[in-house]
């Protein structure tokens, strides 16, 4: 529809001239930025109050995207069995990555979200986004627009996809699923999240990866 392309521009755009979006993914409402953009994953930070050791993750529209921004270790099928789902890979990120993104480590966490919205946007973007939950640090996720309200003055645009999954269920508001995949035939659950179980699963059963000890 006409209006979803309009919204899809206005985000770009946004996006573009170095704004802080507010967005709908398929597990809690996200704030994306161009992870190439300096100055605006600075905004993220002091957006949310987060503390500069924290990791934000990219978000991408397709999976043939992440070879460019990541090292990728594991087969392509299992990249495709993960995603586009509720789930964030931590990979090994390539020289291509803003150094100022997470200049603190090599790794780097992906997300492409099931939700068509995302992917949209994403694909219209040049680079990556940086995508981290709307909310303040240590509070929170945020299902419904309303819920981030105190946010809206410091961003350029709110996306309002309509409350996400069911507002009354904690499960709802665990988040991806953060799964670190960088270390050959390992694997570590660095965030439970709301897809643990399929997703060990299929890193378990299919692909025979290894938890690493903790």
């Amino acid at each position: 529809p006409a209006d979803w392309r309009e919204a899809v521009a206005a985000a770009a755009g946004a996006l573009q001239a170095g704004g802080l979006v507010a967005v709908p993914t398929d597990t809690v409402y996200g704030v994306a930025c161009l992870a190439q953009d300096s100055a605006a994953v600075r905004s993220i930070y002091s957006l949310k109050g987060r503390n500069g050791a924290k990791p934000l993750a990219i978000c991408l529209g397709d999976v043939e995207r992440l070879y460019r921004y990541c090292r990728v270790n594991v087969p392509d099928q299992l990249l495709r069995d993960l995603l586009p789902g509720p789930v964030t890979l931590v990979l090994e990120r390539s020289e291509e990555l803003n150094k100022d993104l997470n200049p603190f480590t090599s790794l780097v966490g992906v997300r492409i979200p099931n939700h068509p919205f995302m992917r949209d946007l994403a694909r219209a973007c040049s680079g990556p986004l940086a995508l981290t939950s709307a909310n303040l640090s240590s509070q929170g996720s945020t299902l419904s627009v309303l819920e981030f309200q105190d946010l809206w003055p410091q961003l350029s645009l709110v996306i309002d996809g309509g409350p996400i999954g069911d507002i009354q269920s904690p499960e709802c508001r665990l988040g991806s699923t953060v799964v670190d995949l960088s270390v050959s035939g390992k694997f570590s659950i660095i965030r439970p999240g709301c897809a643990l179980t399929p997703t060990v699963e299929i890193l378990k059963k299919k692909y025979g990866l290894v938890p690493e000890s903790s």
